[in-house]
Parts: C-alpha cells; sequence; structure tokens
C-alpha cells in the first residue's frame, strides 16, 4: 500500500515533464512511417486488410455468428482495441532498450518511456477507427447512445495495458528474450479472447475463464455497448477494472524498484 501514494504522486511528475512526454510521443509518431512513400497510410491500410482477410475465414468459409450484424463490423469493434493492446505492449517492451542513450545521459522518470509509446499507439488506433466509421456507414448500422460506455470501457483498458507495458519494458531490459516470448503470449492470447467468434458460443461451464480474462472482459463490453445497445455486465467489468489497477499498481512498484538499474543494463 506504500506504494500507492507514490503512484499518485507520479501524475504530478507526469504533468510536470509533459513536454518531454509529448515530444517523446510525437518523435515516435514522426519518424515511424519517415521513409515511406505511403506514410501515415498504414495505420489504415495494415487493419483493413487483416480485417478483410479474417472476415472472409471466419464469416465465409467458417461462418461464425456475428450477434445480428455484418461479421466485419463484429470483427472490427473486437480487433481493433486488441491491435492497440498488443503494439502497445510490444512497443512499449524495447522502449527502455530502444532509448539507451537518454537513459544513461539525463535524468527524467523513465517510465515516460513507456507512457509516450502508448500515446504514440494510441494516436494509431484513433486512425484506424476510420475503418469502423467507414463500416458503420456501408452497412447503415446504428449506433445507441449506450456507446458512450466505450469511454469508461477504454479507461479500463488503458489501465491495464499500462500496467503490463511497465512490467515488459523493465524485465526485457534485464531479459531480452522478454520481447520474443510476448509475441507467442499475444498470439495465443488472442485466440482465448473473444475477438474472431462471440462468447456465446462458448460452453457454459467454460466461459468463467473468460471472465478471468481481462481483455475477454473488454472486448465483450464494446460489443454489448456498441452493437448490442445495451449495458455491459457490471460485475465482469467491475472484475476486469479492480486486476487492471492491481497490474498498474504492480507494475509500477516493479518498475520502479528497477529503475536504479536501467543504466547498467542499457
Amino acid at each position: 500500500m506504500e506504494k500507492l501514494p507514490k503512484l499518485r504522486n507520479n501524475l504530478k511528475l507526469m504533468w510536470y515533464y509533459r513536454e518531454l512526454l509529448w515530444n517523446l510521443a510525437y518523435r515516435e509518431i514522426n519518424q515511424r512511417y519517415k521513409q515511406s512513400v505511403l506514410g501515415y497510410a498504414w495505420v489504415i491500410l495494415n487493419p483493413l486488410f487483416q480485417l478483410i482477410v479474417m472476415n472472409f475465414v471466419f464469416s465465409v468459409v467458417l461462418n461464425v455468428p456475428s450477434q445480428g450484424v455484418p461479421f466485419i463490423i463484429f470483427l472490427t469493434v473486437g480487433l481493433l482495441p486488441w491491435n492497440f493492446f498488443v503494439s502497445s505492449l510490444t512497443s512499449a517492451s524495447n522502449s527502455l532498450v530502444g532509448n539507451s542513450n537518454l537513459i544513461t545521459k539525463i535524468y527524467f522518470p523513465r517510465e515516460i518511456l513507456v507512457y509516450s509509446t502508448i500515446i504514440a499507439k494510441f494516436v494509431d488506433f484513433l486512425f484506424s477507427c476510420i475503418v469502423l466509421v467507414v463500416f458503420f456507414t456501408l452497412f447503415k448500422t446504428n449506433i445507441s447512445l449506450t456507446a458512450l460506455w466505450v469511454i469508461p470501457i477504454f479507461s479500463i483498458q488503458i489501465i491495464f495495458t499500462m500496467g503490463l507495458s511497465l512490467i515488459l519494458a523493465s524485465f526485457n531490459l534485464f531479459y531480452r528474450d522478454i520481447q520474443y516470448l510476448l509475441s507467442l503470449i499475444t498470439m495465443l492470447w488472442m485466440y482465448l479472447t473473444p475477438i474472431m467468434y462471440p462468447v456465446d458460443i462458448i460452453p457454459e461451464r467454460y466461459r468463467f475463464i473468460f471472465s478471468l480474462n481481462p481483455m475477454s472482459v473488454i472486448i465483450n463490453a464494446y460489443r454489448q455497448t456498441i452493437l448490442g445497445g445495451g449495458q455491459p455486465n457490471y460485475s465482469s467489468l467491475s472484475i476486469a477494472f479492480f486486476m487492471s489497477l492491481f497490474v498498474l499498481v504492480f507494475g509500477f512498484y516493479i518498475f520502479k524498484k528497477s529503475e536504479g538499474q536501467f543504466a547498467d543494463y542499457v
């Protein structure tokens, strides 16, 4: 519990270093597609082609149900936030290793490097949502006011993402195998999260497993509020919130505890 006040104070510290935070985020956004012909269009094209292929496989070939909406919309609502989650973890895990020159030369809260990568991926996520808007327009799909639940649901996802990112960034600095292990884990995790299929097709006796997976609860909540026009499952979302909060506090504790050794391992 003694780490909780420090976590609160960290928010004030982030405000003090906000200019550095935004500059690092802008640098990552600007450099990623600097030498690319299509530039930032890849942020839209990558998920678009991924959605087209997955839509053909799971809708046409496997005939997976989609809860009364076109399957590609059902898929997009789940896949876009998942892509944001995975890309944030992947970039954050390499944020300390990739900025070794900054770590050894100047002082600043090292978690800024992690947060800046998440901000950069959030910008990517916003652009990729253009794909969802296009699909909603093409298929004339209505959205009710319950879609406003996206704000608290996404906040829970951010908390969970930040906590895991802090853990992965610090561990990957000491054990470089983490970045390779992360690819395997996220691939398996994706299939255990109802992204390409509705949770309703899972046998009742196995559904408790999904309630223990915060990303499963979050993806399902997006669909319940955006596509279903209803309320999210409050009990499941509450569990996801407290699990995410625990991961953030634990991740912050691990990161700050090992921060003093970062310069020796970069």
